[in-house]
């Protein structure tokens, strides 16, 4: 109880991407019952300021900044909304991803980069961006440093029929959070990858003529594992968290 008490008084800060609906408003929502400041951002900004005006509710700091994620100039004045905002920044949560499926003979390359620049290289420049802030932060909490969370596909780990583009971009997060841990645990900066199986969002309708939306993973148990990641030592790092859903499924999305 002491260690939850000591983390609400040094008023944590959290910057989720993909923060309006889905895994990302279950994580947003989490991280502001735990007394998190936060900045959240998505695409669409009607769709994320109403998401805010129910998070304002929780009496927390809530930063608003739309960015769409395809664009290197949203990204960057992501980055510097939050430094203009905030003086630390304990979690980044790269939650925002896209994902398309088709068979890998006629795949456009086009969606290929589209997903590529949204699954990997936006996330890269964010965490370059705010690799400062993130250090300082963890020079501030020696025993928890800071930490990056991403949200990865079990995909990345396991190959599914029709999805090697999506695959590829999800390996590639989790091999960049593999790479944060590895250059920057000396400064206290950890990285993790969670990679789950279908997650009952609107991002799964696809699926929910042969997968009962009933039987998919909750986006409260992902945000769940945030929280946990966001409490660990910087001594304890956790590379990559596959969530599968139980029974046959298990090891598939």
């Amino acid at each position: 109880m002491m260690d939850q008490l000591n983390l609400v008084s040094k008023g944590r800060v959290a910057l989720i991407t993909g923060a309006s609906r889905g895994i990302g408003r279950a994580i947003t929502e989490q991280l502001l019952a735990e007394h998190f400041d936060v900045t959240i951002s998505a695409r669409n900004p009607a769709t994320l300021e109403n998401a805010a005006i129910t998070y304002r509710e929780s009496g927390r700091k809530v930063v608003v900044v739309p960015a769409d994620m395809s664009l290197e100039n949203d990204v960057e004045r992501l980055a510097h909304s939050h430094l203009e905002k905030y003086e630390r920044l304990d979690l980044l949560v790269l939650c925002a991803g896209i994902g398309s499926a088709g068979e890998l003979g006629g795949f456009p390359a086009r969606k290929f980069d589209k997903q590529m620049t949204v699954n990997v290289r936006s996330p890269f420049l964010l965490v370059q961006h705010l690799l400062p802030l993130l250090r300082a932060t963890a020079a501030m909490e020696p025993e928890t440093g800071s930490k990056v969370v991403a949200l990865s596909s079990i995909i990345g780990v396991i190959a599914e029929p029709d999805l090697a583009a999506y695959g590829a971009s999800k390996a590639a997060l989790i091999s960049l959070c593999e790479s944060i841990t590895v250059s920057e645990a000396n400064s206290g900066v950890i990285a993790t990858a969670i990679s789950p199986g279908f997650v009952d969002t609107d991002m799964s309708d696809w699926v929910h003529e042969r997968i009962d939306p009933e039987k998919m993973i909750r986006p409260k148990d992902i945000a769940t594992l945030v929280s946990a990641i966001s409490r660990l030592s910087r001594y304890a790092a956790v590379p990559n968290i596959v969530v599968s859903r139980p029974g046959a499924p298990l090891w598939r999305a």
